[in-house]
């Protein structure tokens, strides 16, 4: 699952980025003088005498820039930098490359091995400074476009109202927990809840008082959940979808009625006053084999669907909890002649 982090995500969106700049070149002289340069003009410097000590220390840091001699012994500038350019990285590094002629042709060839841009050796440091300058706008620039993308693919999978995940969220990720369930042999539950007489909370207090209904119950079922495995999703109005992960039925029975009593046992804090509320919840699981091999996830959310058509129908505020393969049986003997109404 794309670890969609709310809070991360955002602070990258508005935290200075800082610039790390990796400076690459066996003259130790060479290296001391430009890294003392760099440090002076506020970047955070680091140093490697050869590429292959430079790919090295790549590997276990980030740096924004790499500023490479052309020439060293063994692995030169160009093959430096043709290998940063076949690393599978979440970050663009910025490559400033120093050929010591800083003829044409060495610029070309430097370019033309990945490079971004190739400067004298032994240019001014205002000259090294600019030129390091735009490396620095230029990933910062793809820093934030990248977070911002991010952030924009988090939003297109939440529900705006109470943050949990949305039903768009639950298609795609829903048919994952699934073949991971069937891969590794592991069980698989679900939830589907309803917050009870939902309509009564809107005709009676408002919208308002309906949505902190709905963001209280997000809030407090996520307190129930497993951080990073268990997630909830708002499948339509007062209607969320709740998946567990590597639990078996009654392992799921305990979250959904630890769930129902947070809800019924506290009232709402709302702008209408305190509201109780209540929740119906039904319990579906995959467990055995011949389960995860045969039961599809349209099959699996109508399972949860039908026992919590149980749990609306013997009265609402409770939890019923059924195998996926039953549940369609339990549901019909359940409702046998109900003239109850379900919402």
């Amino acid at each position: 699952m794309d670890d969609i982090s709310d809070t991360g995500v955002r602070l990258r969106l508005v935290a200075p980025m800082p610039c790390h700049v990796l400076v690459v070149d066996d003259d130790e002289s060479s290296r001391t003088q430009l890294l003392n340069l760099l440090r002076f003009a506020g970047y955070d410097v680091y140093s490697a005498s050869s590429g292959e000590e430079a790919l090295i220390l790549l590997a276990s840091m980030s740096c924004q820039i790499v500023l490479t001699s052309y020439e060293m012994p063994g692995m030169d500038g160009l093959a430096l930098c043709r290998a940063l350019r076949l690393r599978d990285c979440e970050h663009y590094t910025y490559v400033l490359m120093m050929a010591a002629r800083g003829d044409k042709g060495d610029i070309l060839v430097g370019l033309g091995a990945g490079a971004d841009d190739c400067v004298a050796k032994g240019a001014s440091a205002e000259e090294i400074l600019a030129r390091v300058e735009v490396g620095r706008r230029i990933t910062r620039l793809e820093h934030s476009l990248r977070a911002s993308g991010e952030e924009n693919h988090r939003l297109s999978l939440t529900d705006p109202l109470t943050g949990a995940r949305n039903r768009r969220f639950l298609m795609k990720y829903l048919p994952r927990e699934l073949e991971r369930s069937r891969r590794y042999g592991r069980p698989l539950a679900v939830l589907s809840s309803d917050i009870d007489a939902f309509k009564r909370v809107n005709d009676r207090h408002g919208h308002e008082a309906g949505d902190q209904v709905l963001q209280a119950f997000v809030h407090r079922a996520s307190n129930c959940l497993r951080d990073s495995i268990d997630w909830i999703a708002r499948a339509g109005g007062e209607e969320f979808v709740i998946v567990l992960p590597e639990t078996p039925l009654n392992g799921a029975s305990r979250v959904a009625e630890k769930l129902r009593v947070a809800m019924a046992n506290e009232p709402v804090p709302t702008r209408s006053g305190p509201l109780n509320a209540t929740v119906s919840i039904g319990v579906t699981a995959l467990e055995t084999a011949h389960e995860r091999a045969s039961i599809s996830v349209s099959d699996l959310l109508r399972a949860a669907d039908q026992c919590l058509y149980v749990s609306k129908n013997l009265g609402r505020d409770r939890t019923t909890c059924v195998p996926a393969a039953r549940a369609a049986a339990v549901m019909n003997s359940a409702l046998a002649g109900a003239k109850h109404g379900i919402n």
